[in-house]
C-alpha cells in the first residue's frame, strides 16, 4: 500500500490579472512518478511551489505527510561563497571515502567525469553547476524529488542513464515530480502525467505517449475548435505508435482506439518529394568536408574526417559533452577554420545556423517589428505564402507579445523568435545548435510541424533522444577519438557503443566473498595507497595553482588555451591516480 506524501485541495492562484491555477485538487503517492507538461506560463513551477510548500496559495489547502523529505532540483540556484563541488555532493568527504560508496561512485563517474570535484562552484559554468547540484540532490535521500528541467545540459547518454538511475529509486519508493521538454526522458520514467492549461490540471496514467494518446482522443471526442493545435497532436501521436517498439511499448490500452484515430494520418514527411525539392533547390553539392582536422584546448576533436552533405538529408548528431559537435557545426558553416582540410560550399547553398548563444537579437528590438524588416510576407520552401504575423503566431506569439521588447522575453520565447527568423531567410541548409533548449513541448511539437515541410538538408545537435529521432533521418556521432561515424541503429546503437567502451565498474570488493590477500600484499596495497594519496595532494596544490593562473588570464584567449591544455594534462593524471588508488584499495581491505 502505498503511503500519501502531499496533496493540494481546492488551491487556487492568481497573479495580477491572470488566474495560474483554479480551485486544483491533486495528490501525489509514495513511488509515483509525475511529469508535469503545460506551455511555458501556464503555471508549472506555480504548482511545483505550491506543493512544495514555497508558494502560498490564495485558497485552499496543502497538506504534507509527517515531515517528508523534499529535495528541489530549481532552474537556478544559489551557493555559499567558496563552496566546492565536493562540499555539495559529497559533504567534503575525500575520494577514498565516497568511492567506496556504490551508489555515489557511479553517479559521479557519470555526471561529472569532466568536473574538478575541488572546483568552487561559483567558478563552474552554469551547465556544470547543474549537474553537481543534480547529484547532490539524488545522494539526498529524498522522499520527494522536485526536478526542474533535470535534463538540461546532458547529452544523450547521460540521460539514458539518468533515467534509469530514477528508475531504481522510484523502486525503492521515491516520489518525483519532473518538469521537462524532454518526451523521450518523460516516457522513460513517468507513471502519470500532469497537464497544466487554462487554470486547470488534468491527469492521464502512464507515461508520455499514454498521455498523447488520452489528449487526442479527449480532442477527438469533444470536436476541439482548436483543429491546428489537434492536428498537431494526432500527427504527434502517428509518430510515437510508428515509432521504434520501446517508445510504443508502454500504452497498453485502447490500442484500436489509437489505430482508429490514425487510420487518415499519413507520415510525418514525403521524404521522396522533399528530397527531389531539396535536390531542385541546391543541386547535387551541399556542404563537402575533405580530411578536416580541428584541435581546441589540447584535444584532438576531428582528426581527417572526410564528409558530404547530400541535397535533403537531415541528420541527427550525438556524442558526449565537449567531443566538438558545436565546433563541426562552425567548421561547417565556416565560422571556424580547421587546422588542416578544406570545407567546400555548393554554389546555391544559403546556410543558417542556429547557435547556443541568441546575442544577435537587439534586446530594444520589439517582436513583431523585428520580423516585420525582415520580411512583411513571405513564402516558404513548400511554395506557401505566409506573412510576418502569422508565423509568429505559428510560433506562439500573440497579443501583447508581438509588441514586447525582446530582452523581456523568456529565454524559451528568444529560442523560438531565433528560429523564425532564420526561416524567414528561406535557407536550404539548417545547421541547428540544441534547437530545444527552453522550448515547452506544445511549442517544439509546431517547430517538428515546420520541419516536416521544409525542403533542404539539416544538420541538428540536440541531447533531445526524441527531437532527434522525430526530425531526422539518420544518426551521426562524434566518439571523441576524432571520428563523425554513421550509425544506422540510431540512437541506441550509440550507447551501445559508449557501454562497450566504458563498461559498467565492478562492484565494490568488500563482502564479494572472494579470497583474502596474502599478508605481503596487504601491506605493499598499504604502501601504495599512502603514496598515491601523497601524489594526490601535490597534484591537487598544482591544480589549484593552474585554476588561479587561469582566473588571472581570464582576458588572454592564447595563455588561456596553453593552460586549458596543461588542465586537461593534470586531469588525466589525476584520474590515473585515482583509479590506481581504488585497486590499491580493494587489495587492502
Amino acid at each position: 500500500m502505498t503511503a500519501h506524501l502531499v496533496s493540494a485541495e481546492r488551491v487556487s492562484k492568481t497573479y495580477g490579472t491572470r488566474t495560474l491555477l483554479d480551485s486544483v485538487t491533486i495528490g501525489l503517492s509514495t513511488g509515483d512518478v509525475v511529469g508535469v507538461v503545460g506551455r511555458n506560463g501556464d503555471g508549472k513551477s506555480t504548482l511545483l511551489g505550491i506543493l512544495t510548500g514555497q508558494i502560498e496559495p490564495d485558497s485552499g489547502l496543502v497538506r504534507h505527510s509527517a515531515g517528508p523529505s523534499i529535495g528541489h532540483l530549481h532552474q537556478r540556484a544559489d551557493h555559499h561563497p567558496g563552496q566546492t563541488v565536493r562540499d555539495l555532493i559529497v559533504g567534503g568527504r575525500p575520494d577514498h571515502v565516497w568511492a567506496a560508496d556504490p551508489v555515489a561512485r557511479p553517479m559521479v563517474r557519470e555526471l561529472l567525469r569532466d568536473i574538478d570535484l575541488d572546483a568552487e562552484l561559483d567558478t563552474l559554468s552554469g551547465g556544470e553547476a547543474r549537474r553537481a547540484e543534480l547529484v547532490a540532490l539524488m545522494l539526498g535521500n529524498h522522499d520527494l524529488l522536485v526536478l526542474d528541467e533535470p535534463t538540461n545540459h546532458l547529452d544523450v547518454e547521460a540521460v539514458d542513464w539518468l533515467a534509469a538511475h530514477l528508475n531504481s529509486l522510484q523502486r525503492r519508493g521515491t516520489a518525483m515530480l519532473v518538469v521537462s521538454h524532454d518526451r523521450w526522458f518523460l516516457d522513460a520514467i513517468c507513471s502519470r502525467i500532469w497537464e497544466v492549461h487554462d487554470a486547470r490540471v488534468d491527469p492521464y496514467d502512464g507515461g508520455y505517449a499514454a498521455y498523447v494518446l488520452a489528449r487526442a482522443e479527449r480532442q477527438r471526442q469533444a470536436a476541439a475548435s482548436e483543429a491546428r493545435r489537434q492536428n498537431l497532436v494526432r500527427k504527434e501521436l502517428a509518430w510515437l505508435r510508428r515509432g521504434p517498439p520501446a517508445r510504443t511499448s508502454k500504452p497498453k490500452f485502447r490500442i484500436d482506439a489509437a489505430n482508429a484515430l490514425i487510420d487518415d494520418v499519413p507520415e510525418p514527411r514525403d521524404k521522396l518529394a522533399l528530397a527531389q525539392l531539396a535536390s531542385a533547390r541546391l543541386g547535387k553539392d551541399v556542404i563537402d568536408l575533405h580530411s578536416v582536422g580541428l584541435a581546441l584546448g589540447g584535444r584532438t576533436l576531428l582528426d581527417g574526417v572526410t564528409w558530404s552533405l547530400p541535397p535533403g538529408a537531415r541528420i541527427g548528431l550525438v556524442g558526449v559533452n565537449g567531443s566538438g559537435k558545436s565546433s563541426l557545426l562552425k567548421v561547417m558553416a565556416k565560422e571556424l577554420s580547421p587546422d588542416s582540410g578544406t570545407v567546400k560550399h555548393g554554389l546555391t547553398l544559403r546556410l543558417a545556423h542556429l547557435s547556443q548563444a541568441v546575442a544577435e537579437l537587439d534586446p530594444g528590438d520589439r517582436v513583431l517589428e523585428s520580423v516585420r524588416r525582415l520580411a512583411e510576407r513571405t513564402t516558404l520552401a513548400t511554395g506557401r505564402e505566409t506573412s510576418a504575423s502569422t508565423l509568429l503566431e505559428d510560433f506562439g506569439f500573440t497579443g501583447d507579445r508581438l509588441v514586447t521588447r525582446i530582452g523581456d522575453l523568456s529565454g524559451g520565447e528568444r529560442r523560438r523568435l531565433q528560429l523564425l527568423r532564420l526561416l524567414l531567410g528561406q535557407p536550404n541548409v539548417l545547421l541547428l545548435d540544441e534547437p530545444t533548449n527552453d522550448l515547452d513541448i506544445d511549442t517544439l511539437t509546431v517547430i517538428e510541424d515546420h520541419l516536416d515541410s521544409w525542403p533542404g538538408t539539416m544538420v541538428v545537435v540536440s541531447h533531445d533522444r526524441f527531437f532527434l529521432e522525430r526530425v531526422c533521418d539518420v544518426t551521426y556521432a562524434l566518439l571523441g577519438d576524432g571520428s563523425c561515424v554513421l550509425l544506422p541503429g540510431g540512437v541506441e546503437e550509440y550507447l551501445a557503443r559508449r557501454r562497450e567502451v566504458e563498461p559498467p565498474e565492478a562492484a565494490p570488493a568488500a563482502g564479494s566473498g572472494g579470497g583474502t590477500a596474502s599478508s605481503q600484499q596487504l601491506r605493499q596495497a598499504r604502501k601504495d595507497l599512502a603514496r598515491i594519496e601523497g601524489q594526490l595532494g601535490k597534484l591537487d596544490d598544482q591544480l589549484a595553482r593552474l585554476h588561479q593562473q587561469m582566473a588571472d588570464a581570464a582576458s588572454d584567449h592564447e595563455k588561456l588555451i596553453a593552460l586549458q591544455g596543461d588542465l586537461d594534462q593534470l586531469q588525466a593524471r589525476r584520474d590515473e591516480l585515482e583509479n590506481a588508488w581504488l585497486a590499491a584499495a580493494e587489495l587492502a581491505e
